[in-house]
């Protein structure tokens, strides 16, 4: 681990600096410090060179003049400062614990910055991304698989938007699993705001916050389809639930074909908008996913492999031998299919996972069956179970 910027420099520790000065530099992109690292040797040798010479490495000259003058140094001085004391870390394609898939893409960020375990990086996973706006269905199956892969040792890996992103990084947090939040901004700029619990909750639970931005960049909309392409880079596959015709999660699952991923997507109903992006994918040849088992049966033999043989270490069962399927651990046993009363059986079988049932309809559809107050309490006993979840505007659906 480095120490701060502050503390007596060893050459390892200047170069690491170097990489954040020229990250810091207006002017300079992802390729063009890479090229001119390689064309200097060493990124610590900018702090050594003329301006004629950091001309020579064909960056700009408003770049080697900031370079030359001592601006970008002092810049990654107290970047490094900051980023200390957030209790986060900063990673250069030089150092270990930088992703090695993520160097085999075509642009890898100059600088990544990290809050959590840096080593999850490095692990299998797989991206999750869709619709800010989902549907209750497409949540559930976001929830639901997220849950299911990382109850199998799989890391997962989203942006932390509203709607899929959010699903998917709750999913694995009930499966007490491991995720990574891909950021848009900096590592202290939360967004959206009201994710600032989960995001904690992330870091708390031995998961990872990762951004190639600067602290306190702020949500720039031409931030996030920067950041999808380190959102696929990491990952051994790309999952599409939900998304627009014309959306971000296009460009991530462009990003993932181009870097030689897998793409996966789960189907919906044609008569939504938000199918539009998952049906077109299938029909191009990603591969329709509808349980944990169709992207397990796909991964390469040798990450099967890694994963059966870490979930077989932390249960204790033979590899191969894992649960089939993850339970959401709030959801409580008592409140089983047998255990469910008959006015809940009624109710429940009403409902659907895919499209929520406003309770006025609810009751109309049950006015020959139940009371109101029989349905109410019906309700109420199912939300406590788990089976039933309560949207805005007295909206239920089934949860998965």
């Amino acid at each position: 681990m480095a120490t701060p910027a502050s503390s007596p420099q060893t050459q390892t520790e200047t170069s690491r600096l170097g990489w954040l000065a020229l990250a810091l530099t207006p002017g300079l992109g992802p390729t063009r410090i890479h090229r001119a690292v390689e064309m200097a040797g060493e990124a610590a040798r900018i702090f050594e060179m003329s301006l004629t010479e950091l001309e020579s490495l064909r960056i700009p000259a408003k770049s080697a003049q900031f370079i030359g003058d001592g601006r970008a140094r002092a810049a990654a001085e107290k970047e490094a400062k900051l980023v200390y004391d957030a209790g986060a870390t900063f990673l250069t394609p030089q150092d270990a614990q930088y992703p090695e898939q993520l160097l085999a893409i075509y642009d890898p960020p100059a600088v990544l910055w990290v809050r959590g375990d840096a080593a999850l990086l490095w692990r299998p996973g797989i991206a999750v991304v869709g619709t800010r706006a989902p549907t209750a269905y497409g949540a559930g199956m976001a929830e639901l698989l997220s849950r299911d892969l990382a109850n199998r040792c799989m890391v997962i890996f989203s942006g932390m938007a509203r709607g899929i992103d959010t699903a998917a990084h709750k999913g694995a947090l009930d499966a007490c699993g491991k995720t990574v939040a891909v950021w848009g901004t900096g590592l202290d700029v939360v967004y959206p705001k009201e994710n600032k619990k989960l995001a904690e909750t992330i870091v708390l639970s031995g998961g990872a916050i990762v951004t190639e931005f600067p602290m306190g960049t702020f949500p720039a909309p031409q931030n996030f389809p920067i950041r999808n392409r380190i959102l696929s880079g990491l990952s051994v596959g790309v999952l599409v639930i939900e998304a627009a015709e014309y959306s971000g999660t296009r460009i991530t699952a462009r990003c993932a074909m181009e870097q030689n991923r897998d793409v996966y997507a789960v189907p919906g109903n044609v008569t939504n908008k938000n199918a539009w992006g998952p049906n077109t994918l299938i029909k191009q040849g990603a591969k329709l996913t509808a349980t944990w088992e169709d992207i397990w049966e796909d991964l390469p033999t040798q990450v099967r492999m890694q994963l059966e043989n870490e979930l077989a270490e932390r249960t204790g069962l033979p590899p191969g031998s894992g649960p089939n399927e993850s339970k959401p651990s709030g959801t409580a046993s008592l409140f089983n299919e047998q255990a469910m009363g008959s006015n809940e059986r009624l109710v429940f079988n009403r409902l659907r996972h895919d499209e929520p049932l406003q309770l006025d309809e609810l009751m109309e559809q049950m006015e020959s069956e139940l009371g109101s107050a029989e349905i109410f309490t019906a309700l109420f006993e199912l939300e406590l179970s788990g089976k039933v979840k309560a949207l805005p505007g007295k909206n239920y659906v089934r949860t998965f």
